[in-house]
């Protein structure tokens, strides 16, 4: 049962993750905005698109699931600092669910990244 909980998921991290990855390198206005508010900068955008759309794919490659869901739980807590000091914490749940999510996904993958640090 939890196999299938955690496949359902990693789907959910996936599409959500490579949708707004797609729409931050794509320039989707509400992105810009977004990032224009936040105040790093456009570059910022771009760096945190392509972050979300590679960790979405890597989610499903094997001995990078683990490391996928590092990178989405920092990417998650980045965002929920820019919404508690700029954005607001009315428009935050998203980015909470998607923390919760990404760090039982991380969880349940941690040997991934034992297993890597190992052999360095």
């Amino acid at each position: 049962m939890i196999k299938w909980i955690l496949l359902a998921i990693r789907t959910l991290l996936t599409l959500a993750f490579a949708a707004a990855g797609i729409a931050k390198l794509m320039g989707v206005e509400m992105m810009v905005q977004t990032f224009a508010a936040v105040g790093f900068g456009q570059w910022f955008r771009y760096v945190t698109g392509a972050i979300e759309l590679g960790s979405a794919l890597a989610l499903w490659v094997p001995g990078l699931t683990g490391y996928a869901a590092v990178l989405l739980v920092c990417t998650m807590i980045g965002a929920l600092l820019a919404h508690a000091l700029v954005l607001g914490f009315a428009t935050a749940l998203p980015a909470l669910v998607l923390l919760v999510l990404a760090a039982v996904t991380l969880w349940f993958n941690r040997a991934d990244l034992s297993r890597w640090t190992a052999t360095a």
